[in-house]
């Protein structure tokens, strides 16, 4: 026992000898504010919070570090307060004199320390759901409407509709989160001061490698066969006929795969480096090498000064943009905030029955309607309804009054096509924000295989169709390939 009380006397005298000092005082404190934070905080992840890395980075990071850092601080608090002792001076006036002998002072620091309590509990509450909420996507589409609101439809459009923003825009890790949220600072006085670029400039440079998030979910070393794409145009005639393309792409690229073999994946086991202008539209320069160590480099004809061309002798003005390593978003630039050319896009809701496809000349009225330019989103769509409504009234008006409900969806389908890709406000139209996947509505692949990029040598990037897809039918009523892949019964 008398061990015992010489252990709590000398934990005691510690404790008072480390409040003495400001700084001993500011560790105590320090120390047991993340102490009781870090413990409210484990206690609601392990209830049923959702799994979130910010809430972890602040939990198993910046919490612990602060608790430490108390720790730190109490012993130097220590040694101060007993180096300024041997000094002579005195303690008296460092801090407030706090008697608990007398009723009036303890009960006002008992309400003290309750407040106290509540209040950290209360903080460490907010702290988890404004870190969780910080994470949806109702915070990075909807707290910004105006800047947000393309990106925001386009999403929840999108393939990736499911997944969270901050999943392929952060990923897991510290780092990313201290960087996004000092990016994200940036934005929020852009927004208010309403300095923001319309519309947003794209290629995003600072984005984080595809490997470290699309790459967490799409393993591209599987990447392996043939995959059938049955592509269908509608014709401006009377009938709207559907006029199909059939492909099989080459996907490829898997470990499985000789490296040479040609597929559309090809890049997966070959490094490839490349250098652009900033839009990474115009390619200057290209590097693959193939696991063998072959390196070959390939130059666009006319800009470098030597003969035979190297990448010392490109002009100065191209070399500042910096060599970019390829990954998925070359390609696919457009995973999620896919913005659909008018073709394309009318094509696709006519073949999934969002627009009726049977209305005589409903593509050639619809896509007329489309291209047309309006001043805002709103007198957009009130046109469209106005032309496609007063087209069927007066040239088909037993149609117009038979099947109005069809003409209605029609109306409604050509106006939703409007609305989730063109947004005035922002300077957004069809073809501001190209995608680099296919090469039938912009360059795309074409960016590098044009047959122009040569090496030294005068090997060419070549621009072989056969090496990403076989065409197996192209631009017909009905295909012979579908009608032997999927006899009718």
């Amino acid at each position: 026992m008398k061990s015992v009380s010489s252990i709590t006397a000398a934990v005691r005298d510690y404790f008072t000898g480390t409040m003495k000092h400001p700084v001993g005082f500011l560790g105590i404190n320090l120390t047991s504010f993340a102490g009781v934070l870090l413990v409210i905080l484990l206690v609601l992840e392990s209830t049923g919070g959702a799994a979130n890395p910010y809430i972890g980075i602040v939990t198993f990071m910046i919490l612990p570090a602060l608790f430490v850092a108390g720790l730190l601080l109490m012993p130097l608090g220590h040694y101060l307060a007993r180096k300024r002792q041997a000094r002579g001076q005195s303690d008296a006036a460092l801090f407030p004199i706090l008697d608990l002998n007398r009723g009036q002072t303890r009960n006002r620091f008992v309400i003290f320390l309750i407040v106290t309590l509540v209040n950290v509990s209360l903080l460490a509450v907010a702290t988890y759901h404004g870190i969780e909420f910080m994470d949806s996507v109702e915070f990075c589409g909807e707290t910004c409407h105006e800047v947000m609101h393309p990106e925001l439809t386009a999403y929840l459009n999108s393939p990736h509709s499911r997944v969270r923003c901050v999943d392929c825009h952060i990923g897991p890790g510290a780092s990313w989160f201290v960087k996004s949220k000092l990016s994200g600072t940036r934005q929020v006085f852009a927004a208010m001061l309403k300095t923001y670029p319309r519309p947003i400039p794209t290629p995003v440079h600072n984005l984080r490698p595809a490997r470290e998030t699309c790459e967490q979910c799409h393993w591209p070393q599987k990447f392996h066969g043939n995959k059938l794409v049955v592509k269908t145009h509608f014709q401006d005639d009377e009938a709207n006929t559907p006029m199909k393309s059939v492909l099989a792409l080459r996907i490829g690229g898997g470990q499985d795969l000789p490296s040479g073999e040609a597929s559309i994946h090809w890049h997966i086991n070959n490094r490839v480096e490349y250098l652009s202008d900033e839009n990474r539209e115009q390619m200057y320069w290209v590097l693959a090498e193939r696991p063998d160590g072959t390196v070959r480099e390939y130059f666009r004809p006319g800009l470098a000064a030597a003969d035979p061309p190297t990448f010392a002798s490109l002009p100065d003005s191209l070399k500042h943009h910096p060599k970019r390593e390829m990954d998925c978003v070359d390609c696919h630039n457009r995973p999620t905030h896919i913005y659909k050319p008018a073709l394309m896009a009318l094509d696709e809701a006519m073949t999934l029955g969002r627009v009726p496809a049977d209305l005589p000349y409903l593509h050639r009225e619809a896509m007329a309607a489309l291209q047309e330019s309006y001043p805002d989103k709103e007198t957009g769509l009130a046109r469209i309804r106005e032309r496609l409504g007063s087209f069927y009234r007066t040239e088909y008006p037993d149609l117009a009054r038979e099947r109005a409900a069809d003409v209605e969806a029609a109306v409604n389908g050509v106006s939703r096509v409007y609305a989730d890709n063109v947004f005035p406000a922002m300077n957004i139209s069809w073809d501001t924000y190209p995608n680099h996947i296919g090469h039938q509505y912009f360059p795309g692949c074409f960016r590098c295989h044009d047959d122009e990029m040569a090496t030294a040598e005068g090997e060419t990037i070549a621009q072989d169709c056969a090496s990403c897809h076989s065409l197996l039918a192209m631009e017909e009523e009905n295909p012979e390939i579908l009608q032997d892949l999927f006899p009718e019964d």
